[in-house]
């Protein structure tokens, strides 16, 4: 007879979980400077993130396929291990290619936390107690957003870059042995099919093909290197479908997107989180290019978000227990909508704090409607495919960011290299200069007019952007037959 689980303790193990896998990002975003200056390794500084992306979005669906085969807890404890030993082996790392390497262990130990912790969520609390819980397991990456900079900022000045790897070591110990003795779940039924191999390795070649095309889509000299990628990713979908109709256990059951509701939930979580990169990206490079703040200023535009965040997914409970999904979804990204047309009425006299204003109604729709995505999707799915559920919205998450991040690349490239033949004084290098305040000291004063207006026509366009993302969140969210509230 399994024994009962204590949840407080496997709660206390699923935020230390979740903090610590989110707050990675940030922290290694403040570090790399000094690692790439110590590695010598500017040429390959964007593949300690690309590899991590794209090792995460391969593993996400196979651990979400396993853990309703043979159970959370192993599929669990394997990425634990997996991310801490990617952490260790980071620290380590002597040269730029071993963290590029290490760095992709740690990716496929990401691939698990996140979605195996809303499954664990799932599979403990019923629907009705889902988002209080959901939205406390928010406060870890609440507080891994807000700390995630000091923290990385404290570590490289007082220890050196190689404790920011090193923290996860004693986080994922504590973790490891929490889940170990107090997380009991029921056997599983281990008597089921072989294994969806061609499912697994045709969706690995389409994502690989896909996530590394939107990383190239600012190069142009990766014409034909993309060309091949996506002549690739067209194979691998097409091939990925063909195998998923006929395999007996498949990998993604293709019968979970007959439900409008379940497929409605996945699209818009992947346009709403390519919504979100686009904020945390290029505030601060509005703030700095136009308004020549700090980086530190900059930065703190973000902060209202994941505190936004955390305050309105506690409500979530509250609002599905009187509306339809698609209601609140409706109102909500319209007032998302709203909140963002001014940006593009946007000059340099424009409140610079009204962009802490639109993060913090960024923060709060996200928090409602990405909590409201998890607690339906999972809702709407058999106790069996829950694991696999969660899979699908939280890879929907991760395609969303990385492919709106390309496109947003690339529109804010085009624009510029655009605008500086109209402006033939201008250079690009002047250009790179002003975009971070502090370049501007060595900026002529006569071109800092026509330099905020590169900047500013690039960055319009980048955000026009955002506002078609959202409006195809409410036309998407049209096709959601469910009008009435969900029990």
């Amino acid at each position: 007879m399994t024994r009962k689980t204590s949840t407080t303790p496997v709660m206390i193990a699923i935020l230390l979980a979740t903090f610590m896998s989110s707050v990675e990002t940030t922290i290694i975003t403040t570090a790399l400077p000094t690692i790439i200056s110590q590695l010598h390794g500017l040429s390959l500084q964007s593949w300690v993130f690309t590899v991590y992306l794209l090792a995460t979005a391969i593993s996400t669906p196979i651990y979400g396929k396993f853990s309703d085969r043979i159970g959370r807890k192993p599929v669990f404890l394997v990425g634990l291990i997996l991310f801490t030993l990617g952490s260790l082996l980071s620290g380590f790392a002597p040269s730029m290619l071993f963290l590029i390497v290490t760095r992709t262990i740690q990716g496929l130990g990401a691939g698990a936390i996140m979605p195996i912790t809303f499954t664990i969520i799932a599979d403990l609390f019923s629907y009705e107690q889902r988002a209080n819980v959901l939205a406390l397991n928010n406060t870890a990456w609440g507080i891994s957003a807000l700390a995630g900079p000091l923290l990385g900022g404290f570590i490289v000045d007082q220890l050196n870059w190689h404790w920011v790897f090193f923290i996860n070591i004693p986080i994922g110990i504590v973790v490891f042995l929490l889940v170990v003795f107090t997380y009991h779940e029921k056997a599983f039924d281990t008597d089921k099919q072989p294994m969806d191999v061609g499912g697994i390795a045709t969706i690995s070649l389409s994502l690989i093909s896909l996530l590394l095309l939107f990383q190239n889509l600012s190069h142009s000299h990766a014409v034909v290197s993309n060309v091949i990628l996506f002549i690739l990713f067209l194979a691998g979908t097409l091939a990925f479908i063909l195998i998923e109709r006929r395999a007996a256990d498949p990998l993604i059951p293709l019968s979970m997107f007959r439900n409008s509701t379940f497929a409605v939930q996945i699209i818009i979580a992947l346009l709403l989180s390519g919504a979100q990169i686009s904020f945390q990206v290029y505030f601060p490079i509005w703030l700095q290019s136009i308004y020549g703040a700090s980086a530190a200023t900059a930065g703190l535009a973000i902060t209202p978000s994941p505190i936004m965040w955390l305050v309105a997914s506690f409500f979530v409970s509250s609002l599905l227990k009187r509306w339809a999904p698609r209601t609140i979804i409706f109102l909500v990204v319209l007032i998302m909508l709203a909140a963002y047309v001014p940006i593009l009425l946007n000059t340099p006299r424009f409140p610079q704090a009204a962009f802490y204003v639109i993060a913090g109604f960024t923060g709060a729709g996200l928090g409602i409607i990405i909590t409201i995505n998890t607690i339906i999707s999972q809702h709407l799915v058999s106790k069996d495919s829950v694991g696999v559920a969660s899979s699908i919205l939280t890879l929907g998450r991760t395609l969303g960011q990385t492919l709106a991040a390309g496109i947003y690349g690339l529109i804010f490239n085009r624009a510029i290299s655009e605008q500086l033949h109209v402006h033939t004084g201008i250079s690009a290098k002047a250009v790179d200069n002003f975009v971070n305040a502090s370049g501007h000291a060595g900026v002529p004063s006569s071109l800092r007019p026509a330099l905020s207006s590169i900047l500013l026509y690039s960055l319009h366009h980048v955000f026009l952007l955002v506002l078609i993302l959202f409006l195809a969140a409410i036309i998407v969210n049209i096709f959601d037959k469910q009008k009435t509230v969900l029990h």
